[in-house]
C-alpha cells in the first residue's frame, strides 16, 4: 500500500500547509499537494481493481507503453484519473476535484491571497470526501482525520473577516473561471456538501462544567435551531453566490413550463427594472459578460408567474 501512504502524506501535508499562518501561497500549495493525494488514491484504487493506468499507443500485442525521457513508464494524470469509466468516486466529488485542477491551471504564477477564503468550502469538501473514499476504498485504518484537530485561532472571528472577500477582490481571470465553472453546474451540484461543505461557527453560552471543553457543537441540519441558523445567516453572509448567464435563466424558466418566455423578453424585463444599476446586488460583470445571482432568477420566475397566460 505505499502508493496509499503517499496519499495520505501529500493530504495531510496540504492541509498543514493551509492551517500554517506563516504559509502566504495557501491555495497554491493545497491544490497542487491534494491533486498529488487524490492522484495516488486512484493509482492504488486502479492497481487493486487491475484496471491499467498507464499511458499507451495501440492495442493488444502491439500496444506501446508511453515513456519518460528516462524511461520510466508514464501514469495517468488525476483529469486521466476521474475520466475513466472505472472511476469509483460520485459525481460531486469529481465536480469538485475538476474546479480544483481548473482553478490550479488559473491561479499558476499568479498570487492571489483572497482565493484563500473565498473558495475554503471547496477545499473543504476536498478534505472530507478525501477522507470518505480513502476509508471506503481501503478501509477506517486508513483514514486521516485520527491525525487532524479542530485549527486554533488567536482572535475572534469578526463580521469583518466573514463579510470578505467579494467576487471584486479576486483576478479578473480568476472571477471569470469560477463564474463559467459553475454555470454549467446543476442547482444540487453546487448546493452539494460534497462539492463545497459550508460551516457556521457561534459562540456557546454553556450552564453547567463539561459542556464548555468542545470548541464546535454539530447540529442536526434538519433542526429548528439549524434551519432559523440557516435562514438567517443567508442574509448575513454571501459569498460565492450562484450565478447564471442570461440563456440559462430563459432555458430555465422555458424548462418550468413557460415555454414562450425567450431572450428578448428577458432582456426587456432586465432593463424595465434598470436591474443592473450599481447597488441592487442581482448579479455581476465578469471579464465582459453579465451574470446573474439567484435573487434575479427569483424575480424572472415572478414575472413568468405573473404573466403565465402569455408565456405558457
Amino acid at each position: 500500500m505505499r502508493l496509499v501512504a503517499q496519499s495520505q502524506d501529500a493530504a495531510l501535508t496540504a492541509v498543514q500547509v493551509f492551517n500554517n499562518p506563516l504559509i502566504r501561497f495557501k491555495s497554491e500549495n493545497f491544490i497542487v499537494l491534494m491533486n498529488i493525494a487524490w492522484t495516488y488514491l486512484l493509482h492504488a484504487y486502479y492497481r487493486q481493481a487491475r484496471v491499467e493506468y498507464r499511458y499507451y499507443q495501440g492495442t493488444g500485442k502491439g500496444r506501446r507503453y508511453d515513456r519518460t525521457a528516462a524511461g520510466s513508464f508514464k501514469y495517468w494524470d488525476l483529469r486521466k484519473c476521474l475520466a475513466a469509466a472505472e472511476c469509483p468516486l460520485d459525481n460531486e466529488t469529481q465536480k469538485n476535484l475538476s474546479f480544483l485542477i481548473g482553478l490550479r491551471d488559473e491561479i499558476t504564477h499568479h498570487m492571489s491571497p483572497t482565493l484563500d477564503q473565498f473558495v475554503s468550502a471547496r477545499y473543504q469538501a476536498c478534505c472530507l470526501n478525501y477522507n470518505r473514499y480513502v476509508k471506503q476504498l481501503f478501509g477506517d485504518k486508513y483514514g486521516i482525520d485520527q491525525h487532524l484537530s479542530y485549527s486554533l485561532q488567536f482572535a475572534r472571528i469578526s463580521r469583518d473577516q466573514l463579510s470578505s472577500p467579494s467576487e471584486a477582490d479576486l483576478p479578473a481571470s480568476v472571477r471569470s473561471y469560477i463564474a463559467r465553472f459553475d454555470s454549467d453546474l446543476t442547482a444540487d451540484e453546487l448546493n452539494s456538501d460534497r462539492f463545497a461543505f459550508r460551516m457556521l461557527f457561534v459562540p456557546k453560552l454553556v450552564g453547567k462544567a463539561g459542556q464548555a471543553d468542545e470548541v464546535i457543537e454539530f447540529l442536526r441540519p434538519d433542526s429548528e435551531i439549524a434551519q432559523t441558523v440557516n435562514r438567517d445567516y443567508i442574509a448575513f453572509k454571501e459569498v460565492e453566490r450562484p450565478k447564471s448567464l442570461p440563456k440559462a435563466i430563459v432555458n430555465t424558466m422555458q424548462n418550468e413550463g413557460y415555454a414562450k418566455f425567450n431572450m428578448h423578453h428577458h432582456t426587456e424585463l432586465w432593463k424595465s427594472l434598470d436591474a443592473k444599476k450599481d447597488g441592487k446586488g442581482l448579479g455581476v460583470s465578469i471579464a465582459g459578460a453579465w451574470y446573474w445571482y439567484q435573487a434575479w432568477v427569483d424575480i424572472v420566475r415572478g414575472y413568468c408567474e405573473e404573466n403565465a397566460a402569455r408565456f405558457r
